[in-house]
């Protein structure tokens, strides 16, 4: 999947414009494992990238590992914590390298680190396609073939964390949450966690980028339950015992806004103005909202959840900071006991 900071961008701010399932696939993921590397390079000392030809995507896709100490010389029972970063919605797994610069924690030296890419605006779900199921099943990628991969051959341990931005934020917290214990902690970062809260919001982001929307969930009033299903505010109860951090902007221009680490692509970013003259960044205020809702659920739930709501917009530069605010909690999960 190619690099592209324009591309992250034009994502990201597809929603803005507009003003106005099933069971659990972690039990049976080691025994239906079907995707397979056809091509490996390293990039760096640490950095390898993989391609997987992928039965669940109906093609290739890339994943990169960032690898801790002692990874090259492992045995074939060497295991590491990992660490599960899920890319947003323009699937970009080289984001956590260029613009979060995880290679640069120190703390994530004995930790294995999986940077998965996935098909544009994927939404880390198995698409309902009309009613016809079949590629791109995003999440049973996720489930049946990165991870067990990933445990098979590559070192990744039961210590399993993870965190995601924007829709990685929604694919890592709905996959916690209907697979309780699979992670022993959990983050988001600016991410649609609720979003059959505001469908007409996500629909209008896919339509932006030219996928089409109603292939993904279905339409929300006919197929609502389709949504239901996938939303992970309806299965907060599977978060009641991990450990969860959720952090978004209110959509209003904060203190790192103009100061991102990718160029400046100028008239990406769109607002839209209030009474009184003030300017919001749609995306992030709805991912605000949806963050407040689900927050209060897990509260509700006496879940451990911790919850950063703060000035910003939907940008990458936030999340850079998020992630070393949640680095802790993850960290704790990683090196408690295994969570299987």
């Amino acid at each position: 999947m190619p690099h592209s900071h324009a591309r992250r961008r034009t994502v990201l701010t597809g929603a803005a414009l507009l003003t106005a399932g099933g069971a659990s696939l972690l039990g049976s993921a080691t025994a239906h494992a079907s995707g397979r590397v056809v091509a490996q390079r390293r990039l760096d000392e640490r950095l390898i990238e993989l391609t997987l030809d992928s039965r669940a995507l109906g093609g290739p896709s890339r994943v990169a590992l960032l690898t801790p100490r002692g990874w090259d010389r492992r045995g074939p029972g060497d295991r590491w914590p990992t660490l599960y970063l899920l890319a947003g919605g323009d699937g970009d797994h080289t984001t956590w390298t260029t613009m979060f610069r995880v290679q640069e924690l120190a703390e994530l030296l004995d930790v294995l680190v999986v940077m998965p890419g996935m098909p544009l605006f994927g939404f880390w779900t198995d698409w309902w396609n009309h009613g016809r199921q079949g590629p791109p099943r995003v999440r049973t990628y996720f489930l049946r073939e990165v991870v067990p991969l990933l445990e098979r051959k590559y070192g990744a341990g039961t210590r399993r964390a993870a965190a995601g931005e924007s829709q990685g934020g929604f694919g890592a917290l709905g996959i916690a949450a209907r697979n309780p214990g699979m992670f022993g902690a959990v983050a988001a970062f600016g991410a649609p966690v609720h979003p059959i809260r505001h469908p007409e919001m996500w629909l209008s982001g896919a339509k932006f980028v030219g996928v089409d929307g109603y292939a993904i969930f279905g339409d929300p009033w006919k197929q609502w339950k389709v949504w239901l299903d996938w939303d992970p505010y309806r299965h907060a109860e599977g978060l009641r015992r991990t450990p969860v951090y959720l952090a978004s902007g209110d959509g209003t221009p904060g203190p790192l806004d103009g100061a991102d680490p990718e160029p400046h692509i100028p008239g990406t970013e769109k607002w839209v103005a209030l009474a009184g003259g003030d300017v919001v960044s749609v995306t992030e205020a709805v991912c605000a909202e949806e963050t407040r809702l689900l927050s209060d659920r897990l509260t509700s739930l006496r879940a451990p959840v911790t919850t950063h709501l703060y000035p910003g917009t939907h940008t990458g530069t936030y999340g850079y900071r998020e992630l070393r605010h949640a680095l802790p909690m993850l960290l704790t999960a990683l090196h408690g006991r295994p969570h299987r």
